[in-house]
């Protein structure tokens, strides 16, 4: 595994949070949000996947379990938005300067307006995609908000 600083890392260092590096072998294509939590051995509740999502005018990012699914509607009314969708994977990377599978909340082109799922303020710790695909980073989500300027809201579907 290469350990070279994802950009993500280097933002993360210059503010002086703390965060551990979770790896994972990628080389089986799996990259999904459910089994990168199996390989790095962490809750599914506590590992989190960057989505990113548009209305006409404004792109948003939202933070949520992997194990769950954005609602779009929540998702809007967080966002003071009629309506969103997801962003088409193809526009992500122009964007974002993330690829699908490795889309970190930290070190976009932009900073846009960010939305962490409300359980994630019940934990001490939630992962998030470091950047790269087969590197993932650990930290608490109070730090990632204040790095992020995120702001916490219901975005999931109740099971």
């Amino acid at each position: 595994m290469s350990t070279s600083k994802t950009n993500a890392m280097r933002i993360l260092d210059g503010q002086h949070i703390s965060y551990n590096i979770l790896s994972y072998d990628h080389q089986d294509g799996k990259i999904d949000g459910m089994n990168v939590a199996e390989k790095i051995k962490r809750a599914p509740e506590a590992v989190f996947k960057t989505l990113v999502a548009h209305s006409k005018q404004n792109l948003f990012v939202f933070v949520i379990p992997v194990h769950k699914e954005l609602d779009l509607k929540k998702a809007a009314k967080s966002a003071g938005e009629k309506k969103i969708e997801m962003l088409p994977v193809k526009d992500l990377q122009k964007h974002t300067g993330y690829i699908r599978g490795g889309c970190s909340p930290i070190g976009m082109k932009k900073l846009y307006p960010t939305f962490i799922d409300q359980p994630a303020l019940e934990l001490e710790a939630i992962v998030v995609s470091a950047g790269k695909i087969g590197i993932q980073l650990e930290l608490n989500p109070r730090d990632l908000t204040q790095i992020i300027q995120a702001q916490f809201a219901d975005l999931t579907h109740t099971a």
